[in-house]
Protein backbone atom coordinates (compact mmCIF):
# COMPACT_ATOMS: atom_id res chain seq x y z
CA UNK A 1 0.00 0.00 0.00
CA UNK A 2 1.17 3.50 -1.09
CA UNK A 3 -0.23 5.05 2.50
CA UNK A 4 -0.28 8.58 1.43
CA UNK A 5 -2.04 7.27 -1.82
CA UNK A 6 -4.45 6.00 0.22
CA UNK A 7 -5.12 8.78 2.27
CA UNK A 8 -5.69 11.24 -0.80
CA UNK A 9 -8.36 8.59 -1.66
CA UNK A 10 -9.73 9.25 2.12
CA UNK A 11 -9.79 12.64 1.11
CA UNK A 12 -10.92 12.73 -1.44
CA UNK A 13 -13.99 10.97 -0.12
CA UNK A 14 -14.41 13.42 2.07
CA UNK A 15 -14.59 16.18 -0.05
CA UNK A 16 -16.98 14.11 -1.95
CA UNK A 17 -19.44 13.17 0.88
CA UNK A 18 -19.76 17.30 2.08
CA UNK A 19 -20.52 17.83 -1.51
CA UNK A 20 -23.36 15.93 -1.81
CA UNK A 21 -24.67 17.10 1.68
CA UNK A 22 -24.13 20.25 0.40
CA UNK A 23 -21.70 21.56 2.66
CA UNK A 24 -19.26 22.38 -0.75
CA UNK A 25 -20.18 23.97 -4.22
CA UNK A 26 -20.97 21.22 -6.84
CA UNK A 27 -18.10 21.10 -9.70
CA UNK A 28 -15.41 21.80 -6.92
CA UNK A 29 -12.07 21.52 -8.34
CA UNK A 30 -10.01 18.65 -6.15
CA UNK A 31 -6.85 17.88 -8.28
CA UNK A 32 -4.68 20.15 -6.67
CA UNK A 33 -4.90 18.11 -3.60
CA UNK A 34 -2.07 16.29 -2.03
CA UNK A 35 -1.11 14.39 0.68
CA UNK A 36 2.39 13.73 1.83
CA UNK A 37 4.67 13.37 5.17
CA UNK A 38 4.66 16.30 7.19
CA UNK A 39 7.45 18.81 6.72
CA UNK A 40 8.26 17.83 10.81
CA UNK A 41 7.83 14.23 12.36
CA UNK A 42 6.77 15.70 15.62
CA UNK A 43 3.28 17.46 13.52
CA UNK A 44 2.00 13.70 12.19
CA UNK A 45 2.51 10.81 10.15
CA UNK A 46 -0.15 12.54 7.10
CA UNK A 47 0.10 15.69 5.55
CA UNK A 48 -3.16 17.33 3.29
CA UNK A 49 -3.25 20.56 1.91
CA UNK A 50 -7.10 19.94 0.99
CA UNK A 51 -8.27 23.13 2.96
CA UNK A 52 -6.19 25.26 1.44
CA UNK A 53 -7.12 24.19 -1.75
CA UNK A 54 -10.44 24.56 -1.76
CA UNK A 55 -11.74 27.32 0.67
CA UNK A 56 -11.62 29.41 -2.16
CA UNK A 57 -13.91 27.69 -4.40
CA UNK A 58 -15.98 26.79 -1.36
CA UNK A 59 -16.30 30.59 0.04
CA UNK A 60 -14.74 29.61 3.38
CA UNK A 61 -12.04 30.49 5.70
CA UNK A 62 -9.50 28.04 4.93
CA UNK A 63 -9.10 26.91 9.05
CA UNK A 64 -12.68 26.76 9.58
CA UNK A 65 -12.85 24.58 5.90
CA UNK A 66 -10.26 22.12 7.76
CA UNK A 67 -12.13 22.12 11.13
CA UNK A 68 -14.86 20.40 9.00
CA UNK A 69 -12.43 18.13 7.02
CA UNK A 70 -10.46 17.06 10.04
CA UNK A 71 -13.80 16.37 11.76
CA UNK A 72 -14.62 14.00 8.85
CA UNK A 73 -11.22 12.38 8.85
CA UNK A 74 -11.51 11.41 12.27
CA UNK A 75 -13.86 8.80 11.34
CA UNK A 76 -11.54 6.95 9.56
CA UNK A 77 -10.45 3.84 12.18
CA UNK A 78 -6.44 4.72 11.09
CA UNK A 79 -6.81 8.05 12.47
CA UNK A 80 -6.23 8.59 16.03
CA UNK A 81 -6.09 12.35 15.47
CA UNK A 82 -6.89 14.85 13.10
CA UNK A 83 -5.20 18.22 14.02
CA UNK A 84 -5.63 21.65 11.81
CA UNK A 85 -1.87 23.27 11.83
CA UNK A 86 -0.90 27.03 10.31
CA UNK A 87 -2.88 28.71 8.23
CA UNK A 88 -5.12 25.27 7.49
CA UNK A 89 -3.14 21.79 6.82
CA UNK A 90 -4.67 18.97 8.47
CA UNK A 91 -1.74 16.43 9.76
CA UNK A 92 -3.27 13.27 10.68
CA UNK A 93 -1.84 10.74 13.59
CA UNK A 94 -2.28 7.09 12.62
CA UNK A 95 -3.02 4.49 14.81
CA UNK A 96 -0.31 2.01 15.80
CA UNK A 97 -1.96 -1.13 14.39
CA UNK A 98 -2.16 0.82 11.35
CA UNK A 99 2.09 0.58 11.15
CA UNK A 100 1.50 -2.94 12.52
CA UNK A 101 -0.93 -3.91 9.34
CA UNK A 102 1.87 -2.56 7.04
CA UNK A 103 4.56 -4.34 8.57
CA UNK A 104 2.21 -7.89 7.94
CA UNK A 105 1.84 -6.60 4.11
CA UNK A 106 5.78 -6.58 3.78
CA UNK A 107 6.08 -10.21 5.31
CA UNK A 108 3.22 -11.08 2.89
CA UNK A 109 4.56 -9.91 -0.47
CA UNK A 110 8.31 -9.67 -0.09
CA UNK A 111 10.48 -7.98 -2.27
CA UNK A 112 7.71 -7.65 -4.82
CA UNK A 113 6.33 -5.33 -2.12
CA UNK A 114 6.03 -1.49 -3.72
CA UNK A 115 5.35 -2.99 -6.90
CA UNK A 116 2.36 -1.02 -8.38
CA UNK A 117 0.34 -0.69 -11.84
CA UNK A 118 1.25 2.89 -11.87
CA UNK A 119 2.84 2.63 -15.02
CA UNK A 120 -0.69 0.97 -16.35
CA UNK A 121 2.02 -0.96 -18.88
CA UNK A 122 2.74 1.68 -20.65
CA UNK A 123 5.62 1.00 -23.13
CA UNK A 124 9.02 2.67 -22.41
CA UNK A 125 12.11 2.51 -24.15
CA UNK A 126 15.06 3.38 -21.87
CA UNK A 127 18.23 3.81 -24.57
CA UNK A 128 21.63 3.69 -22.45
CA UNK A 129 25.44 3.33 -22.73
CA UNK A 130 25.37 3.63 -26.52
CA UNK A 131 28.98 4.13 -26.21
CA UNK A 132 31.07 4.11 -29.40
CA UNK A 133 33.19 0.90 -30.45
CA UNK A 134 36.07 2.32 -30.67
CA UNK A 135 37.21 1.30 -27.48
CA UNK A 136 36.99 -0.45 -24.38
CA UNK A 137 34.30 1.24 -21.73
CA UNK A 138 35.64 3.63 -19.36
CA UNK A 139 34.31 4.19 -16.11
CA UNK A 140 32.02 7.39 -17.14
CA UNK A 141 30.44 5.02 -19.38
CA UNK A 142 29.33 2.61 -16.54
CA UNK A 143 27.76 5.33 -14.62
CA UNK A 144 25.22 5.45 -17.66
CA UNK A 145 24.69 1.91 -17.62
CA UNK A 146 24.06 1.85 -13.75
CA UNK A 147 21.36 4.90 -13.84
CA UNK A 148 20.10 3.50 -17.19
CA UNK A 149 19.80 -0.36 -15.94
CA UNK A 150 18.19 0.66 -12.27
CA UNK A 151 16.14 2.77 -14.06
CA UNK A 152 14.66 0.37 -16.47
CA UNK A 153 14.09 -1.91 -13.30
CA UNK A 154 12.48 0.94 -11.23
CA UNK A 155 10.07 1.50 -14.06
CA UNK A 156 9.64 -2.73 -14.24
CA UNK A 157 8.15 -2.57 -10.77
CA UNK A 158 6.07 0.39 -10.92
CA UNK A 159 4.27 -1.34 -14.06
CA UNK A 160 6.17 -0.28 -17.70
CA UNK A 161 6.68 -2.65 -20.29
CA UNK A 162 10.66 -1.55 -20.26
CA UNK A 163 12.73 -2.04 -23.31
CA UNK A 164 16.26 -1.81 -22.62
CA UNK A 165 17.95 -0.51 -25.70
CA UNK A 166 21.74 0.10 -26.93
CA UNK A 167 22.61 2.82 -30.17
CA UNK A 168 25.43 1.11 -31.89
CA UNK A 169 27.21 4.50 -33.19
CA UNK A 170 28.65 2.53 -36.11
CA UNK A 171 28.77 5.24 -38.53
CA UNK A 172 30.68 8.34 -39.48
CA UNK A 173 34.52 8.96 -39.28
CA UNK A 174 35.16 7.60 -35.58
CA UNK A 175 34.52 4.23 -37.07
CA UNK A 176 36.87 4.64 -40.27
CA UNK A 177 39.47 5.77 -38.17
CA UNK A 178 38.74 2.43 -35.82
CA UNK A 179 39.63 0.79 -39.11
CA UNK A 180 42.68 2.32 -39.78
CA UNK A 181 44.03 1.81 -36.55
CA UNK A 182 43.22 -1.82 -36.76
CA UNK A 183 44.48 -1.98 -39.73
CA UNK A 184 48.41 -0.63 -38.24
CA UNK A 185 48.02 -3.11 -35.47
CA UNK A 186 47.52 -5.81 -38.60
CA UNK A 187 50.67 -5.01 -39.92
CA UNK A 188 52.51 -4.83 -36.67
CA UNK A 189 51.39 -8.41 -35.83
CA UNK A 190 52.58 -9.45 -38.74
CA UNK A 191 55.73 -7.94 -37.61
CA UNK A 192 55.93 -4.81 -40.44
CA UNK A 193 56.94 -1.80 -38.34
CA UNK A 194 54.35 0.99 -38.24
CA UNK A 195 56.11 3.93 -36.99
CA UNK A 196 55.27 6.46 -33.74
CA UNK A 197 52.82 8.74 -35.51
CA UNK A 198 50.83 6.59 -37.25
CA UNK A 199 48.27 6.67 -34.16
CA UNK A 200 48.32 10.19 -34.06
CA UNK A 201 44.09 10.34 -35.41
CA UNK A 202 42.87 7.29 -34.24
CA UNK A 203 42.95 5.03 -31.44
CA UNK A 204 46.60 4.26 -29.96
CA UNK A 205 45.44 1.87 -27.02
CA UNK A 206 47.05 -1.62 -26.77
CA UNK A 207 43.32 -2.71 -26.84
CA UNK A 208 43.24 -2.76 -30.32
CA UNK A 209 46.29 -5.74 -30.84
CA UNK A 210 44.39 -8.77 -29.96
CA UNK A 211 42.03 -8.00 -32.78
CA UNK A 212 45.07 -7.37 -35.12
CA UNK A 213 46.45 -10.97 -34.65
CA UNK A 214 42.64 -11.72 -35.04
CA UNK A 215 43.33 -10.46 -38.57
CA UNK A 216 46.43 -11.85 -39.03
CA UNK A 217 45.06 -15.17 -38.25
CA UNK A 218 41.95 -15.19 -41.15
CA UNK A 219 43.76 -13.28 -43.94
CA UNK A 220 47.09 -13.71 -43.38
CA UNK A 221 48.72 -11.20 -45.47
CA UNK A 222 46.07 -10.57 -47.91
CA UNK A 223 45.57 -6.98 -47.41
CA UNK A 224 49.37 -6.08 -46.48
CA UNK A 225 49.82 -4.17 -50.06
CA UNK A 226 45.97 -3.54 -50.79
CA UNK A 227 44.72 0.04 -50.83
CA UNK A 228 42.68 1.28 -48.62
CA UNK A 229 39.38 1.50 -50.02
CA UNK A 230 39.80 -2.38 -50.50
CA UNK A 231 40.51 -3.02 -46.88
CA UNK A 232 38.31 -0.29 -44.87
CA UNK A 233 34.55 -1.85 -44.85
CA UNK A 234 36.20 -5.04 -44.19
CA UNK A 235 38.50 -3.70 -41.44
CA UNK A 236 35.41 -1.76 -40.16
CA UNK A 237 32.98 -4.30 -39.66
CA UNK A 238 35.70 -6.71 -38.39
CA UNK A 239 36.71 -4.26 -36.05
CA UNK A 240 32.84 -2.99 -34.84
CA UNK A 241 32.56 -6.81 -34.10
CA UNK A 242 34.87 -7.16 -32.18
CA UNK A 243 34.90 -4.01 -29.93
CA UNK A 244 30.99 -5.10 -29.52
CA UNK A 245 32.00 -8.37 -28.30
CA UNK A 246 34.32 -6.59 -25.65
CA UNK A 247 31.49 -4.03 -24.53
CA UNK A 248 29.12 -7.11 -24.28
CA UNK A 249 31.35 -9.16 -22.23
CA UNK A 250 32.17 -5.71 -20.22
CA UNK A 251 28.34 -5.09 -19.38
CA UNK A 252 27.70 -8.71 -18.70
CA UNK A 253 30.26 -8.08 -16.03
CA UNK A 254 28.36 -5.22 -14.82
CA UNK A 255 25.56 -7.57 -14.83
CA UNK A 256 24.43 -5.28 -17.61
CA UNK A 257 22.57 -6.85 -20.37
CA UNK A 258 20.22 -5.27 -22.97
CA UNK A 259 17.42 -6.67 -24.88
CA UNK A 260 18.28 -4.82 -28.14
CA UNK A 261 21.27 -3.40 -30.09
CA UNK A 262 20.14 -0.63 -33.07
CA UNK A 263 22.64 0.27 -35.40
CA UNK A 264 23.26 3.29 -36.80
CA UNK A 265 25.08 1.84 -40.09
CA UNK A 266 21.52 -0.23 -40.76
CA UNK A 267 19.24 2.92 -39.86
CA UNK A 268 21.20 4.86 -42.67
CA UNK A 269 21.71 1.73 -45.17
CA UNK A 270 17.64 0.89 -45.07
CA UNK A 271 16.64 4.65 -45.71
CA UNK A 272 15.67 5.17 -42.10
CA UNK A 273 17.51 9.15 -42.54
CA UNK A 274 16.06 9.89 -45.82
CA UNK A 275 12.86 8.65 -44.21
CA UNK A 276 12.83 10.60 -41.70
CA UNK A 277 13.69 13.99 -43.15
CA UNK A 278 10.62 13.08 -45.53
CA UNK A 279 8.52 13.36 -42.51
CA UNK A 280 9.95 16.42 -40.92
CA UNK A 281 9.63 18.36 -44.68
CA UNK A 282 6.00 17.03 -45.24
CA UNK A 283 5.66 19.06 -42.14
CA UNK A 284 7.28 22.18 -43.79
CA UNK A 285 9.84 21.97 -41.16
CA UNK A 286 13.00 21.77 -43.38
CA UNK A 287 14.24 24.70 -45.29
CA UNK A 288 17.41 25.86 -46.80
CA UNK A 289 19.23 28.65 -45.00
CA UNK A 290 22.15 30.65 -43.20
CA UNK A 291 22.65 30.62 -39.43
CA UNK A 292 23.77 33.55 -37.82
CA UNK A 293 27.16 32.43 -36.13
CA UNK A 294 26.71 31.44 -32.70
CA UNK A 295 28.38 33.69 -29.97
CA UNK A 296 31.60 32.30 -27.98
CA UNK A 297 32.95 29.18 -29.33
CA UNK A 298 31.74 27.75 -33.07
CA UNK A 299 30.39 24.35 -33.17
CA UNK A 300 31.30 21.72 -35.60
CA UNK A 301 28.21 21.71 -37.84
CA UNK A 302 28.28 25.36 -38.25
CA UNK A 303 29.02 26.72 -41.48
CA UNK A 304 29.03 30.45 -43.12
CA UNK A 305 26.80 28.68 -46.34
CA UNK A 306 23.06 28.11 -47.29
CA UNK A 307 22.26 24.77 -45.22
CA UNK A 308 19.53 22.30 -45.12
CA UNK A 309 17.73 23.22 -41.67
CA UNK A 310 15.11 22.07 -39.09
CA UNK A 311 12.76 24.29 -37.67
CA UNK A 312 14.00 23.25 -33.52
CA UNK A 313 13.22 26.44 -32.80
CA UNK A 314 9.52 25.95 -33.38
CA UNK A 315 9.57 23.32 -30.64
CA UNK A 316 11.61 24.91 -27.99
CA UNK A 317 15.22 24.92 -29.37
CA UNK A 318 17.55 27.74 -29.36
CA UNK A 319 18.58 27.93 -32.78
CA UNK A 320 17.75 26.29 -36.20
CA UNK A 321 19.17 23.11 -36.56
CA UNK A 322 21.64 21.53 -39.85
CA UNK A 323 20.36 18.05 -41.26
CA UNK A 324 23.31 18.11 -43.75
CA UNK A 325 27.23 18.63 -43.65
CA UNK A 326 29.34 20.30 -46.93
CA UNK A 327 30.02 16.95 -48.27
CA UNK A 328 26.82 16.34 -48.39
CA UNK A 329 26.15 13.60 -46.16
CA UNK A 330 23.64 13.61 -43.06
CA UNK A 331 24.69 15.05 -39.55
CA UNK A 332 25.13 12.76 -36.97
CA UNK A 333 21.49 14.98 -35.56
CA UNK A 334 19.77 13.56 -38.97
CA UNK A 335 20.51 10.14 -37.71
CA UNK A 336 19.54 10.69 -34.01
CA UNK A 337 16.05 12.05 -35.75
CA UNK A 338 15.85 8.88 -37.91
CA UNK A 339 16.43 6.99 -34.82
CA UNK A 340 13.96 8.61 -32.49
CA UNK A 341 11.19 8.19 -35.27
CA UNK A 342 12.35 4.52 -35.45
CA UNK A 343 12.03 3.63 -32.02
CA UNK A 344 8.43 5.57 -31.69
CA UNK A 345 7.36 3.92 -34.38
CA UNK A 346 8.62 0.53 -32.66
CA UNK A 347 5.39 1.24 -29.36
CA UNK A 348 7.67 3.96 -27.44
CA UNK A 349 5.65 6.60 -27.20
CA UNK A 350 8.19 7.58 -23.87
CA UNK A 351 11.86 7.43 -24.23
CA UNK A 352 14.32 7.92 -21.85
CA UNK A 353 17.80 8.59 -22.97
CA UNK A 354 20.64 8.79 -20.54
CA UNK A 355 23.80 10.04 -21.62
CA UNK A 356 27.13 11.50 -20.67
CA UNK A 357 28.26 15.55 -20.17
CA UNK A 358 29.71 15.59 -23.25
CA UNK A 359 26.18 15.65 -25.40
CA UNK A 360 24.34 17.72 -22.86
CA UNK A 361 23.87 20.16 -25.66
CA UNK A 362 22.35 18.17 -27.66
CA UNK A 363 18.99 18.01 -25.44
CA UNK A 364 16.87 20.85 -26.65
CA UNK A 365 17.32 19.70 -30.06
CA UNK A 366 16.19 16.16 -29.73
CA UNK A 367 13.42 16.63 -27.84
CA UNK A 368 12.19 19.43 -30.50
CA UNK A 369 12.74 16.57 -33.37
CA UNK A 370 10.48 13.99 -30.98
CA UNK A 371 7.72 16.35 -30.49
CA UNK A 372 7.74 17.42 -34.59
CA UNK A 373 8.10 13.75 -35.67
CA UNK A 374 5.56 12.84 -33.28
CA UNK A 375 2.86 15.68 -33.49
CA UNK A 376 3.69 15.91 -30.04
CA UNK A 377 2.34 12.19 -28.61
CA UNK A 378 6.10 11.22 -28.21
CA UNK A 379 7.96 12.28 -24.82
CA UNK A 380 11.94 12.44 -24.26
CA UNK A 381 13.48 12.43 -21.50
CA UNK A 382 17.21 12.46 -21.46
CA UNK A 383 19.25 12.12 -18.10
CA UNK A 384 22.70 13.67 -18.27
CA UNK A 385 25.56 11.49 -16.19
CA UNK A 386 28.25 13.85 -15.24
CA UNK A 387 31.65 12.91 -14.65
CA UNK A 388 33.09 10.68 -12.90
CA UNK A 389 36.16 11.07 -10.99
CA UNK A 390 38.19 8.05 -10.27
CA UNK A 391 40.58 8.29 -6.70
CA UNK A 392 42.77 5.30 -4.98
CA UNK A 393 43.70 6.68 -1.43
CA UNK A 394 42.16 9.95 -2.14
CA UNK A 395 44.50 10.24 -5.26
CA UNK A 396 43.27 11.14 -9.20
CA UNK A 397 43.60 7.78 -11.15
CA UNK A 398 43.64 8.47 -14.79
CA UNK A 399 46.58 5.84 -16.32
CA UNK A 400 45.37 2.67 -17.40
CA UNK A 401 46.85 -0.69 -17.75
CA UNK A 402 44.67 -2.04 -20.48
CA UNK A 403 43.76 1.52 -22.57
CA UNK A 404 46.86 2.99 -22.21
CA UNK A 405 45.14 6.57 -21.76
CA UNK A 406 41.90 5.91 -19.27
CA UNK A 407 40.77 3.95 -16.68
CA UNK A 408 38.55 1.02 -18.16
CA UNK A 409 35.24 -0.09 -16.39
CA UNK A 410 36.18 -3.67 -16.72
CA UNK A 411 39.49 -2.99 -14.62
CA UNK A 412 37.09 -0.77 -11.94
CA UNK A 413 34.81 -4.01 -11.37
CA UNK A 414 37.26 -6.39 -11.07
CA UNK A 415 39.04 -4.74 -8.16
CA UNK A 416 35.95 -3.64 -6.59
CA UNK A 417 32.89 -5.77 -7.75
CA UNK A 418 30.21 -5.27 -9.33
CA UNK A 419 27.28 -4.48 -6.67
CA UNK A 420 29.88 -1.77 -5.43
CA UNK A 421 30.21 -0.15 -8.42
CA UNK A 422 26.28 -0.24 -9.27
CA UNK A 423 25.32 1.14 -5.77
CA UNK A 424 28.00 3.89 -5.58
CA UNK A 425 26.86 5.54 -9.12
CA UNK A 426 23.37 5.81 -7.68
CA UNK A 427 24.43 7.70 -4.73
CA UNK A 428 24.77 11.27 -6.16
CA UNK A 429 22.11 12.55 -8.68
CA UNK A 430 23.32 11.89 -12.12
CA UNK A 431 23.49 15.68 -13.11
CA UNK A 432 26.26 15.91 -10.12
CA UNK A 433 29.39 15.14 -10.33
CA UNK A 434 30.87 11.75 -8.22
CA UNK A 435 34.07 10.93 -7.01
CA UNK A 436 34.78 6.87 -6.95
CA UNK A 437 37.45 6.27 -4.60
CA UNK A 438 38.59 2.57 -4.74
CA UNK A 439 39.83 2.44 -1.40
CA UNK A 440 36.95 4.28 0.69
CA UNK A 441 34.60 1.84 -1.33
CA UNK A 442 35.96 -0.83 0.75
CA UNK A 443 35.97 0.85 4.32
CA UNK A 444 33.77 -0.92 6.38
CA UNK A 445 32.35 2.81 8.22
CA UNK A 446 28.68 4.46 7.79
CA UNK A 447 30.56 6.70 5.14
CA UNK A 448 30.38 4.21 2.67
CA UNK A 449 27.05 3.43 1.94
CA UNK A 450 27.46 0.05 0.31
CA UNK A 451 28.79 -1.29 3.31
CA UNK A 452 26.23 0.87 5.41
CA UNK A 453 22.93 -1.17 3.53
CA UNK A 454 24.63 -4.24 2.79
CA UNK A 455 25.54 -5.05 6.98
CA UNK A 456 21.88 -4.03 7.96
CA UNK A 457 20.92 -6.37 5.41
CA UNK A 458 23.05 -8.97 6.88
CA UNK A 459 23.03 -7.97 10.40
CA UNK A 460 18.94 -8.40 10.03
CA UNK A 461 19.93 -12.10 8.71
CA UNK A 462 22.41 -12.77 11.38
CA UNK A 463 19.45 -11.65 14.13
CA UNK A 464 17.15 -14.70 12.04
CA UNK A 465 19.80 -17.19 12.17
CA UNK A 466 20.39 -16.71 16.10
CA UNK A 467 17.03 -16.65 16.83
CA UNK A 468 16.65 -20.10 14.83
CA UNK A 469 19.04 -21.50 17.64
CA UNK A 470 17.68 -19.64 20.37
CA UNK A 471 13.69 -19.85 20.19
CA UNK A 472 13.49 -23.32 17.76
CA UNK A 473 9.75 -23.09 18.11
CA UNK A 474 9.45 -20.10 16.57
CA UNK A 475 9.19 -20.14 12.64
CA UNK A 476 10.98 -18.07 10.99
CA UNK A 477 9.11 -17.88 7.49
CA UNK A 478 7.54 -14.53 6.51
CA UNK A 479 4.12 -16.39 6.51
CA UNK A 480 4.69 -17.60 10.48
CA UNK A 481 5.70 -13.93 11.35
CA UNK A 482 3.67 -12.06 10.09
CA UNK A 483 1.01 -13.96 12.69
CA UNK A 484 3.17 -13.06 15.81
CA UNK A 485 1.73 -10.44 17.82
CA UNK A 486 2.44 -7.44 16.42
CA UNK A 487 0.60 -5.25 18.97
CA UNK A 488 3.55 -6.09 20.93
CA UNK A 489 5.74 -3.68 18.81
CA UNK A 490 4.93 -0.67 20.99
CA UNK A 491 8.59 1.29 21.61
CA UNK A 492 8.95 4.49 19.55
CA UNK A 493 12.30 3.22 17.72
CA UNK A 494 10.35 0.19 16.69
CA UNK A 495 7.36 1.99 15.17
CA UNK A 496 9.68 4.65 13.48
CA UNK A 497 11.36 1.70 12.06
CA UNK A 498 8.05 0.21 10.48
CA UNK A 499 7.43 4.12 9.57
CA UNK A 500 10.09 4.49 6.79
CA UNK A 501 9.65 0.67 5.86
CA UNK A 502 6.21 1.71 5.28
CA UNK A 503 7.33 4.66 3.44
CA UNK A 504 8.78 2.25 0.95
CA UNK A 505 5.67 2.32 -2.23
CA UNK A 506 5.84 5.65 -2.07
CA UNK A 507 9.44 6.45 -2.95
CA UNK A 508 9.62 3.81 -5.41
CA UNK A 509 6.60 5.19 -7.36
CA UNK A 510 8.04 9.14 -6.66
CA UNK A 511 11.67 7.73 -7.82
CA UNK A 512 10.18 6.24 -11.16
CA UNK A 513 8.11 9.46 -11.91
CA UNK A 514 10.91 11.80 -12.05
CA UNK A 515 13.40 8.50 -13.25
CA UNK A 516 15.21 8.97 -10.45
CA UNK A 517 16.84 5.85 -9.02
CA UNK A 518 19.40 7.73 -6.73
CA UNK A 519 16.48 8.89 -4.58
CA UNK A 520 16.32 4.97 -3.58
CA UNK A 521 20.11 5.00 -2.55
CA UNK A 522 18.94 7.59 -0.09
CA UNK A 523 15.87 5.85 1.24
CA UNK A 524 17.48 2.73 2.15
CA UNK A 525 20.66 4.71 3.38
CA UNK A 526 17.99 6.55 5.75
CA UNK A 527 16.23 2.78 6.22
CA UNK A 528 19.84 1.40 7.42
CA UNK A 529 20.63 3.94 9.92
CA UNK A 530 17.35 3.55 11.38
CA UNK A 531 17.81 -0.34 11.86
CA UNK A 532 21.50 0.37 12.97
CA UNK A 533 20.03 3.14 15.40
CA UNK A 534 17.46 0.36 16.75
CA UNK A 535 20.32 -2.22 17.24
CA UNK A 536 22.36 0.41 19.44
CA UNK A 537 19.69 0.74 20.95
CA UNK A 538 19.32 -2.63 22.05
CA UNK A 539 22.54 -2.72 22.87
CA UNK A 540 22.50 0.22 25.64
CA UNK A 541 18.62 -0.99 27.26
CA UNK A 542 18.61 -4.83 27.18
CA UNK A 543 14.69 -4.69 27.01
CA UNK A 544 15.06 -2.96 23.53
CA UNK A 545 16.82 -6.03 22.23
CA UNK A 546 15.80 -7.95 18.88
CA UNK A 547 16.13 -11.45 21.08
CA UNK A 548 14.70 -11.58 24.70
CA UNK A 549 15.23 -15.21 26.28
CA UNK A 550 12.47 -14.68 28.80
CA UNK A 551 9.53 -13.35 26.38
CA UNK A 552 8.94 -15.80 23.25
CA UNK A 553 5.83 -13.54 22.05
CA UNK A 554 7.85 -10.34 22.22
CA UNK A 555 10.59 -12.05 20.24
CA UNK A 556 8.59 -13.26 17.69
CA UNK A 557 7.62 -9.93 16.95
CA UNK A 558 10.37 -8.16 17.20
CA UNK A 559 11.70 -10.92 14.36
CA UNK A 560 8.96 -9.76 12.19
CA UNK A 561 10.57 -6.54 12.05
CA UNK A 562 13.59 -7.68 12.06
CA UNK A 563 12.70 -9.95 8.78
CA UNK A 564 10.37 -7.28 7.51
CA UNK A 565 13.60 -4.80 7.23
CA UNK A 566 15.15 -6.96 5.26
CA UNK A 567 12.98 -7.46 2.84
CA UNK A 568 12.71 -4.13 2.51
CA UNK A 569 16.28 -3.78 1.71
CA UNK A 570 16.21 -6.65 -0.57
CA UNK A 571 13.48 -4.73 -2.48
CA UNK A 572 15.54 -2.15 -3.34
CA UNK A 573 18.80 -3.55 -4.15
CA UNK A 574 16.83 -5.67 -6.56
CA UNK A 575 16.28 -2.98 -8.47
CA UNK A 576 19.61 -2.02 -7.85
CA UNK A 577 20.68 -5.05 -9.60
CA UNK A 578 22.83 -5.69 -6.28
CA UNK A 579 22.87 -8.97 -4.28
CA UNK A 580 21.78 -8.56 -0.58
CA UNK A 581 24.19 -10.06 1.31
CA UNK A 582 23.38 -12.26 4.87
CA UNK A 583 27.12 -12.37 5.90
CA UNK A 584 29.58 -9.74 5.72
CA UNK A 585 32.82 -10.73 5.03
Amino acid sequence: MNLFKYFQSEVLNVVEEMTVAGKLPAGIDSTKIVTEPPREAAHGDVSTNAALVLAKQAGQKPRDLAERLAHQLKENAAVVAAEVAGPGFINLRLADAFWTARLTEILAEGTAYGDSDFGRAERVNVEYVSANPTGPMHIGHGRGAVVGDALASLLEKVGYQVVREYYINDAGAQVDKLAQAVYYRYREALGIGIGPDVFKDSYPGDYLKPIGQKLVEKYGREWVDAAPEAWLSVFRDFAIAEMMAVIREDLKALGVVFDVFSSERALVAEGGVDAALKALDTKGLVYEGVLEPPKGMVPEDWEPRPQTLFRSTDFGDDVDRPLRKSDGSWTYFASDIAYHLDKFRRGANTMINVWGADHAGYVKRMQAAVKALTDGKGDLDVKVCQLVNLFEAGAPVKMSKRAGTFITLREVVDEVGKDVVRFIMLTRKNDVTLDFDTEKVREQTRDNPVFYVQYAHARACSVLRHAGEAFPDIQLTPAALSGAALGRLTEPGELALIRKMADWPRQVETAARFHEPHRLAFYLYELAGEFHGQWNRGNEAADLRFLKPDDAELSAARLALVSGLATVIASGLEIFGVEPVEEMR
